[in-house]
């Protein structure tokens, strides 16, 4: 029994539309309300942190200003009348006692007086400590440890030896409470009264402010997953109302249906008297195509003979650089004579005359060729890799040329050149991508009774396309889609069987690709072919 048909269709088409956007829409605002909670769970302890860093500063801040306050008195003892230094500290003493900070009564300052900086079990006495007024005036050990096990003190005193100052998490009775609470404080060497002046806050303290600040995130979280889903809901009734009209519209279309099903029939009998003259359409836009794609091409060409052009004058460039700098050094420092600027300046002249060379060689590669005339393919070759060996060599890239008899043929020498350059491009950028450290193509040209081959072999990995005849196809690369346009290979094959009469093919070895250029003799002395 068929669930879909011509009379109900429309219906499932809404019913289906109005599914998939209530699913939809269920979907996003659960995955927005979740989205939302793991970024207060992140907020939170983004928080926390950054109240502990705040907690520590002001630890630090504490404790430099109670030690600038000392030297400022101290300062002004010795520049107005001197004061009885025991006078001095009983009162610096006295104002650290009564110091609070942070806003709790709890947080205090305490101030050990150092007796042996390596430790032992009289290492301080302590001198002020309000939470624990029994301890003032006793000598106290290193040894001490937290309800935890942990001796801070000789964390602290570790680090005060190597720093100067420490930062120690430890478990310490809360004042007003029985109870051991975690606490960091901050120990800083007074080295001038050979004191530790040291601040601590209590971290359940930080706790309650996180939970305030927890509260706040999540009623402004609630606040925005409420209005998140009530405009998903809104979304939801307003795109099921539109599928609704949707589906009306689908249904008065199919009720026209077989009107223009007759419609078309008679437009194909119509299209079927006009076929010949719309094939002669179609293959004039092919044709145009083409040529769109010869342009391409030869924009793409451009465009690495510009990038070849700037790695060949790399090195001129900056053999020309340090000549100027060498004349200027040389200016500057009176040891410019006539016949050092004489021998420099030929030396620039040396380098200016090859960039004016490589100009040459790259203009004359694009220098279009309306006629045919007998070239050697050694001589292309060279002039090909003078062009793109600066790009090679700049890879590590190793050209192994392997021509040991040279053949001359009858055609177009500058689209046969662009060939040659388009398959070494593709070599190496074929083992560019396969990452292989130590790369090479092999040029070889070989010849029997009925042809002559040049071979463009490279260790890049080979071709991945299947079939590879397919490589040949444009609009196809193996390269990523930013890296390729896919007409290169197209174009070359274009140019080999219409200009060349010949034959262009690839086939895979162990290592990697080889593309063949096969030009029949006969073709040596024959003058058709038609340049792209």
């Amino acid at each position: 029994m068929k669930i879909i048909k011509e009379s109900n269709i429309s219906k499932i088409i809404t019913l289906s539309t109005v599914f998939i956007i209530t699913s939809l829409m269920l979907f996003n605002g659960y995955f927005f309300i979740t989205k939302q909670y793991e970024l207060l769970d992140a907020q939170i302890e983004d928080t926390r942190k950054t109240f502990e860093t705040n907690k520590r500063a002001l630890l630090q801040h504490e404790v430099d200003s109670i030690i600038s306050f000392i030297e400022f008195k101290l300062h002004r003892a010795a520049s107005d009348t001197p004061n009885d230094l025991a006078a001095l500290k009983q009162e610096a003493f006295e104002w650290i006692r009564h110091i609070r900070y942070g806003g709790q009564e709890h947080n205090y300052i305490f101030v050990y007086e150092i007796n042996h900086i390596g430790g032992g079990d009289r290492f301080a006495k302590m001198l002020i400590n309000p939470n624990r007024p029994d301890l003032e005036g006793e000598y106290i050990s290193d040894a001490y440890t937290d309800e935890n096990g942990k001796a801070f003190r000789k964390i602290f005193l570790h680090d005060i030896l190597d720093h100067g100052y420490s930062f120690v998490e430890y478990l310490y009775k809360k004042p007003g409470t029985k109870l051991a609470r975690p606490k960091v404080s901050y120990f800083k060497l007074y080295q001038p009264w050979n004191i530790i002046i040291a601040a601590g806050v209590y971290l359940d303290d930080i706790d309650q402010e996180i939970e305030a600040a927890k509260t706040q995130f999540q009623e402004k979280v609630k606040m925005e997953a409420t209005s998140a889903i009530i405009i998903f809901l809104l979304f939801a009734l307003v795109a099921n109302a539109f599928a609704l009209m949707l589906g009306k519209r689908i249904e008065r279309f199919l009720k026209s249906y077989h009107a223009q099903v007759q419609q078309k029939a008679q437009e194909l009998e119509t299209l079927n008297h006009t076929l010949e003259s719309r094939v002669q359409e179609e293959i004039q836009k092919n044709r145009e195509q083409e040529q769109l794609l010869i342009q391409k091409s030869k924009f793409i060409a451009l465009g690495e003979m510009i990038s070849n052009i700037a790695h060949q004058w790399r090195q001129p460039l900056s053999q020309l650089s340090a000549l100027l700098m060498t004349l200027k050094l040389k200016y500057n420092r009176d040891m410019l004579d006539k016949s050092s600027m004489e021998i420099k300046c030929v030396e620039a002249e040396n380098i200016v005359e090859y960039m004016s060379h490589t100009i040459d060689d790259f203009r004359n590669f694009f220098m279009p060729n309306k006629d045919k005339k007998r070239f050697s393919i050694q001589n292309s070759v060279d002039e090909v890799l003078r062009i793109i060996q600066e790009a090679i060599i700049h890879h590590n890239i190793v050209v192994d040329v392997r021509i040991e008899s040279d053949e001359s043929i009858v055609g177009y020498k500058s689209e046969y050149e662009q060939v040659v350059l388009n398959l070494l491009s593709n070599a190496k950028d074929a083992i560019l991508a396969s990452g292989r450290a130590e790369g090479y193509i092999r040029i070889t040209l070989e010849s029997d009774e009925k042809s002559i081959y040049l071979r463009v072999e490279d260790n890049g990995g080979g071709i991945k396309i299947e079939p590879i005849e397919r490589i040949f196809e444009p609009y196809v690369s193996t390269k990523e889609q930013n890296e390729g346009t896919g007409i290169g290979l197209y174009m070359s094959k274009l140019i080999i069987e219409k200009s060349m009469r010949g034959k262009l093919s690839a086939r895979n070895e162990k290592e990697g690709a080889i593309f063949t250029i096969e030009i029949e003799r006969e073709f040596k002395e024959a003058l058709g072919g038609t340049p792209l």
